[in-house]
């Protein structure tokens, strides 16, 4: 299947190809719960675990744990131990975790300031299939 200019000819990547690597980047990325942690810790801040969790309203300290390992094993963030007691453990995001942040905080933005929008156009959609089951089930006889 032809997906236009293949750029591993070219010494590149096509990520519209199943064993590209940058898929697994993008899967990664479009998750909510990586979203939502590379757009808290954006602002530059260094955040704890229990930070993060009452931040992200309704993770579970499993998918947290799960999230932090991965973005950290792609360089989009660090964990730094601190010998204390109890350990205290820090999250910060990387260069390239505060670039993906940045582009994730738009994505945040442009969500929030069309919410109203996206809402109305859910309703209406959802209205206008109603009618169409219910004209199926039963259809008005001339």
């Amino acid at each position: 299947m032809d997906t236009g200019f293949d750029l591993r000819k070219h010494g590149g990547v096509d990520v519209f190809l199943r064993d590209c690597p940058t898929r697994a980047v993008l899967e990664l990325i479009a998750s909510k719960w990586t979203m939502l942690v590379l757009v808290a810790l954006e602002d530059g801040r260094p955040m704890r675990f229990g930070e993060l969790r009452r931040r992200l309203d309704g993770v579970t300290p499993k998918v947290l744990t799960q999230t932090l390992r991965a973005l950290a094993r792609e360089g989009l963030l660090t964990r730094s131990v601190y010998p204390t007691v109890p350990p205290r453990v820090e999250y910060r995001l990387t260069g390239l975790g505060r670039e993906v942040g940045a582009l994730l905080q738009h994505i945040t933005d442009w969500s929030q300031a069309n919410i109203t929008a996206i809402q109305a156009a859910r309703e209406d959609f959802d209205e206008r299939a109603a009618r169409l089951e219910q004209d199926l089930i039963d259809p008005v006889r001339p």
